[in-house]
């Protein structure tokens, strides 16, 4: 535990935060910028005494309960809470399960791509934020429950209840083997989250191949390079897929892109056109 450390980067990121961010009163003769040890010491639900010898870099080993507590009181960003454990000299814990907030930069991102069909899936393959032509390319996710949100019991479980084809996942066969070790891949790094078990659990009693592909334990996925869609409205849509990692969130931006000139090309400016007239960002 380096509390020097620790103490200094306490003090810098109290400073920093006003009494109105978190809705406290400013009141008269504030003497210290941002909020008062006090504050921060309520807004945690610990003793300002207790928090105080911290900021003097002379107290306790705090417990990853109080860390917490002070992470959320000084509202850090998760490399900030990251920083702060390992200051005190407790590893941060890992996170319970996947992360279904997407950050608003990657969401703006989608916006700034309408030639491209884009979407964010978690690590368990809940499609968690898209774009117009994702929407008009695969399904209206905005119509979908989250639970019918997940790829990966769309491509395994069977088509919709109401029997229309399910345009939402291409190419099942290489969809099947890259799905199942990625979720693998993600059931190792959150054991205990129910979602996550129930998932694997729902998909073992409901699909033979999802079993037989389980079963290899394979975790290592090939890129898919490319995927085509059957689509009602325009036929065949052959379309280039890059994946880029959200490293910090465990997520993943799928993009699909046709090749200039091409047929592909025309028939996603035409989506693009006759598609959906919103994003959706589910919560």
């Amino acid at each position: 535990m380096d509390r020097r450390e620790l103490a200094a980067f306490l003090r810098g990121r109290r400073e920093r935060i006003t009494p109105a961010d978190v809705g406290l009163p400013a009141g008269a003769r504030r003497r210290t910028p941002g909020l008062r040890r006090e504050e921060v010491a309520q807004l945690a639900y610990i003793s300002t005494e207790y928090y105080t010898r911290l900021e003097q870099a002379r107290g306790p080993h705090p417990s990853r309960e109080v860390l917490a507590q002070i992470a959320r009181a000084l509202r850090l960003s998760d490399p900030e809470r990251d920083h702060l454990h390992h200051l005190a000299g407790t590893p941060p814990a890992p996170p319970p399960g996947p992360s279904r907030e997407v950050r608003q930069s990657i969401v703006d991102l989608l916006h700034r791509l309408p030639q491209a069909a884009a979407f964010v899936i978690s690590a368990t393959y809940e499609v968690i934020a898209w774009n117009d032509l994702a929407a008009a390319l695969m399904e209206d996710f905005s119509a979908l429950s989250r639970r019918d949100r997940n790829l990966l019991r769309r491509g395994f479980l069977g088509p919709n209840p109401d029997g229309r084809p399910l345009y939402g996942v291409s190419d099942p066969d290489e969809f099947a083997a890259t799905a199942t070790n990625h979720l693998r891949a993600a059931a190792a790094r959150y054991p205990h989250d129910p979602e996550v078990t129930a998932l694997v659990d729902e998909l073992l009693a409901g699909s033979e191949e999802f079993a037989r592909l389980w079963a290899e334990h394979c975790v290592i996925a090939r890129p898919t390079l490319h995927k085509t869609f059957d689509h009602p409205l325009v036929g065949t849509v052959s379309v280039n897929c890059d994946v880029l990692d959200i490293t910090d969130r465990d997520q993943r931006v799928v993009i699909y892109t046709a090749e200039p000139g091409s047929r592909s090309e025309e028939a996603l400016r035409l989506l693009s056109v006759v598609g959906t007239q919103r994003m959706d960002v589910p919560g």
